[in-house]
């Protein structure tokens, strides 16, 4: 099928049952989201779209139905509406004139398969419409364009207008065509339907509007045989037993099997459309529809041979007098290659055939249909790139957001200078692996990357938890500062809590060397510091002042395992802590220093951001209910502690 019926089919399932719906299914039918409207796709995709949705929203007839209708809309929408206006004044014409419609939009989608439509009008004013098709399974779509108020598009009130009241009346009428299913079988082996229509009009409008207009016809027919063989070249008269009568001049130059007159049509030509048995009951019976022959290529001469088969389109129509069908047809061709596949020209076709200009003009229109194709190419692949786009610009932010605050990255990407800042208070940490010269000495590159890789990526996500900024890492150095881009009054807390938090992350790191876990050492002060970014083509967002230098001191003074305090982090109430006394410290003089040995209110589970099964009952601290809500957290990112609540921090 074109991709036009199954945008259509996504059309409906947005507009009923929302963007969701169609994602779900579509990934249930395992499709692509875009179709082009002039691409040809295999059945099997309409099919599973059709039958996923079945599954997820109703049964198989109402589905349909719907489809039925909303194609109806979605048609005239597409700017197909005018073409369904003209196509009769009742439902009668409407249905009869389908297959001419189908014939039509051949020129445009030329491998289109559409089924086929005879009606059929009873005495009691009932209308029989027969359905073929050789899909199976999609004969309840047919009832939804006739349920959608056929009036409402096959009249217009400016007509009205123009006719008496009477007219009038008849018009304003309510709609009374509600199909019944009647019966089914199959024609050719092509499956058939039949449904009955209750019409409210016994009788055509065009018929009331035209009593009192009876044509004239002449005692004689004046027109001589040549002359007519040479104004229709391409009529066939042939009987009841399919025996060929007459033929136009150029039918007979291009199938001179015809010129014989005991030659049988059947033998020449294949019934193309509509799908019926070649004989005279048949094409009887569906009379009103446009007949498309197509030459036999056993039967035609050899120069044809390697030539496309010669297809002829046209109306049959019954002589009564004679017992004689007149096939009145023209060559079905479409463009100015076909015309030059089949070695024939212009001059070969009627000047009055309208077949002149519809192979011209439609010349014009296959070129704006390839226009038209490649529009949607080009527009689905530039929805595709901002899509890829959209994906780059988010990784791209996400990097620069790992190399520089949020807030600061922000104001790069918009050009703002971003100045330095002084900020009074702040919490900094300074880590190292312990015997790290010794480790890089024994072992190999690769091992000591992998090592510290797995360890940043545990720190990494220990900052996230505690909501403290990564400042930089160098070699094995780490180096993390609260209260900085951002000033807050917990961020001693917040630092101190990572801090135990290394120390419990690093033990899950293997030292290469050694095979047991590796040992770091963390070194904390506070005070006040100078931050701001630096450079332009690396930007990078550092800190300047004492506070770094003296943070630095305490993590080369300190011991393996050791969180080691400066006299400014210990002022901090809530910690168990030990007194290491007066050290010299390199360029401070001595100074009296702390180890940080454990947090009295959290765990150490609730310090990793890890999933705690039951809260302790035995711990009655305020804080207490800060920590049950780890019960909804999950060690993913996406399950973080919310450490504000858990850990009582003030922003």
């Amino acid at each position: 099928m074109y991709g036009f019926i199954n945008t259509c089919l996504k059309s409906l399932v947005i507009d009923r049952f929302g963007e969701e719906t169609w994602d779900k299914l579509r990934d249930s039918a395992r499709v692509q989201d875009t179709f082009m409207t002039y691409e040809v796709y295999t059945d099997n995709i309409t099919m599973q779209l059709v039958t996923e949705a079945c599954k997820m929203l109703r049964k198989q007839s109402v589905v349909l139905g719907q489809f039925g209708e909303y194609f109806f809309e979605f048609c005239k929408r597409a700017g197909y509406d005018h073409m369904l206006r003209t196509l009769g004044g009742n439902l009668f014409e409407f249905m009869e004139n389908l297959d001419a419609l189908h014939g039509f939009l051949s020129l445009s989608y030329k491998e289109m398969n559409a089924p086929s439509f005879r009606v059929e009008k009873n005495n009691d004013g009932t209308l029989l419409l027969h359905y073929y098709s050789d899909r199976r399974g999609l004969c309840h779509i047919v009832p939804g364009p006739i349920h959608n108020d056929p009036r409402c598009v096959l009249m217009s009130p400016s007509w009205m207008l123009l006719w008496n009241d009477r007219l009038k009346s008849l018009l304003s009428q309510p709609s009374c065509c509600t199909p019944d299913f009647l019966s089914s079988g199959n024609i050719r082996g092509i499956p058939t339907l039949a449904f009955y229509y209750r019409s409210c009009w016994e009788k055509s409008i065009w018929m009331l509007v035209n009593t009192g207009e009876q044509p004239v016809y002449p005692d004689n027919l004046c027109i001589d045989l040549k002359t007519f063989c040479n104004a229709f070249p391409f009529h066939i008269v042939f009987d009841e037993e399919l025996q060929v009568r007459q033929a136009g001049v150029t039918i007979q130059r291009i199938v001179p099997g015809l010129q014989s007159r005991c030659s049988q049509l059947d033998q020449y030509f294949n019934i193309q459309h509509p799908q019926v048995t070649f004989n005279i009951c048949s094409i009887r019976k569906f009379i009103n529809s446009h007949f498309v022959l197509r030459t036999r290529r056993d039967r035609m001469p050899m120069a044809w041979r390697e030539r496309p088969m010669l297809e002829l389109r046209g109306q049959m129509l019954w002589m009564t007098p004679l017992r004689c069908m007149l096939y009145l047809a023209s060559p079905l061709l479409r463009s100015l290659q076909e015309l030059e596949e089949h070695s024939m020209h212009l001059s070969d076709i009627a000047p009055h055939d309208a077949t002149r200009d519809l192979i011209l003009l439609n010349q014009q229109r296959l070129a704006e249909m390839e226009l038209s194709n490649q529009l949607e190419r080009k527009k689905e692949e530039l929805h595709q790139l901002s899509k890829h786009l959209e994906e780059e610009k988010q990784k791209t932010e996400n990097l620069l957001y790992a190399m520089l605050p949020k807030h600061v990255a922000n104001q790069l990407k918009e050009g703002k200078r971003v100045e330095a800042g002084e900020f009074e208070e702040c919490t900094i940490l300074f880590s190292d692996v312990v015997t790290f010269t010794n480790i890089c000495s024994e072992c190999e590159p690769i091992q000591i990357v992998s090592m510290l890789n797995s360890m940043y990526l545990k720190f990494d996500r220990l900052t996230t938890i505690h909501n403290v900024y990564k400042v930089e890492t160098i070699g094995d150095a780490y180096m993390v500062v609260g209260g900085v881009p951002i000033p807050m009054s917990s961020q001693t807390e917040r630092v101190a809590n990572f801090a135990l938090g290394m120390i419990i992350a690093a033990k899950e790191v293997t030292n290469p060397v050694t095979g047991g876990p590796i040992q770091i050492r963390v070194g904390l002060h506070s005070g006040p510091v100078l931050a701001g970014v630096v450079g332009e083509k690396m930007p990078r967002y550092c800190l300047f002042g004492d506070t770094v230098n003296t943070a630095s001191r305490m993590e080369s003074h300190g011991l393996p395992d050791k969180i080691h305090l400066s006299p400014n982090v210990y002022q901090n109430k809530g910690y168990q802590m030990e007194e290491r006394g007066e050290i010299e410290v390199k360029g401070k003089g001595r100074m009296r220093t702390y180890f940080l040995q454990r947090n009295l209110k959290v765990t150490e589970s609730e310090i990793m951001g890890l999933l705690v099964p039951n809260a302790d009952s035995d711990r009655k601290m305020n804080h207490s209910t800060q920590a049950s809500q780890l019960l909804h957290y999950s060690p993913s990112l996406k399950g973080l502690l919310n450490v504000s609540l858990l850990f009582g921090y003030q922003s």
